[in-house]
């Protein structure tokens, strides 16, 4: 088995591409190895001392470092990932629950229409872009014109993720729907 590994733009998270499924449909993240505990992957993880994070797209695993070093992490986390897939067990535990549950979401029905549009831009040209840097951005709220995004994975925490937001998103949002005056994370 040969995985494959690339930098994000957060230094502190690394993209690992197992050349295998990771999850069927969605992401999922799992700040803490409490939270990890449905997810042998994530269990497996978590064990290695500097494991701060970890967030599952359908085809790579983002793993978020603390003090730690990625020259003494990752042959830890490349082995973690070997032996999850040769053990044949699944990434998640049956019932687990996907990102893009739509919980908590917050806007006025007057402004459903406008929400659709916010969803399928993030959808179709946000996502993807940001799922090769081993992140999401999903949709939170919107309010007064104001669009909240919760950054997940790589993009949590990311230096660039304020450009990201500010330059990137904000400036597509803007384009199609001008009832979109600022996007702020979550």
């Amino acid at each position: 088995m040969f995985i494959q590994t690339e930098a994000t733009p957060n230094p502190a998270t690394l993209k690992f591409i197992p050349g295998r499924p990771v999850l069927d449909a969605g992401t999922m993240e799992f700040l803490t190895a409490d939270e990890g505990k449905g997810s042998p992957l994530a269990s497996r993880l978590f064990e290695i001392d500097g494991v701060n994070g970890v967030f599952f797209g359908t085809d790579f695993i983002s793993v978020t470092k603390g003090d730690g070093e990625w020259q003494h992490l990752k042959p830890a986390i490349l082995g973690a990932i070997m032996e999850h897939y040769l053990s044949g067990e699944n990434a998640v535990d049956a019932g687990g629950e996907s990102a893009d549950e739509e919980d908590s979401e917050f806007f006025e029905p007057a402004d459903e229409e406008t929400v659709k549009t916010i969803k399928e831009l993030l959808d179709t040209r946000v996502r993807p872009a940001v799922a090769q840097d081993g992140g999401d951005i999903t949709f939170q709220g919107f309010r007064d014109g104001i669009v909240y995004l919760h950054m997940r994975g790589a993009c949590s925490g990311c230096p660039s993720s304020t450009a990201t937001l500010r330059h990137g998103i904000e400036n597509l949002l803007r384009h199609f729907i001008p009832e979109v005056q600022e996007v702020r994370p979550v």
